[in-house]
């Protein structure tokens, strides 16, 4: 249970600060998010910090119970899977965000989503 608290404290605060700058900051996200789709390096690097993050995670904290605390595995699974597809397959990620910021609902809406998530896993690790 000590490391769920430390991951919800880490991860809590992240989610819920990346969710409400996103949210609040439509037009500058499409902007940061153009310039990093045309980088490959750029998603190359993030492959590359999100993979060994994901592992972290799971490798400490494989979870499977029916509680809050399946959520932190999943996130590191979903990076898992989010850093081998920026290094394997920059192409494809790069035509993905790109069809994302055609909609700006496609950006808000998820990051209402992670603050949502942020503010429960903060909950979860500094009061629960």
């Amino acid at each position: 249970m000590a490391t769920s608290i430390l991951l919800a404290k880490l991860v809590g605060p992240m989610f819920l600060v990346m969710g409400l700058f996103v949210a609040s900051n439509p037009a500058r996200m499409r902007r940061i998010g153009r310039e990093f789709l045309d980088s490959e390096a750029l998603i190359f690097l993030s492959g590359v910090i999100t993979l060994p993050v994901g592992l972290a995670i799971v490798a400490t904290h494989n979870i499977w119970a029916a509680d809050w605390r399946v959520i932190l595995t999943l996130i590191g699974w979903i990076a898992i899977l989010a850093g081998i597809a920026r290094i394997a397959l920059p192409g494809a990620m790069k035509k993905v965000g790109e069809a994302m910021l055609e909609k700006s609902w496609i950006t808000t809406a998820p990051a209402l989503l992670m603050a949502a998530l942020g503010g429960f896993l903060s909950w979860q690790g500094y009061l629960g």
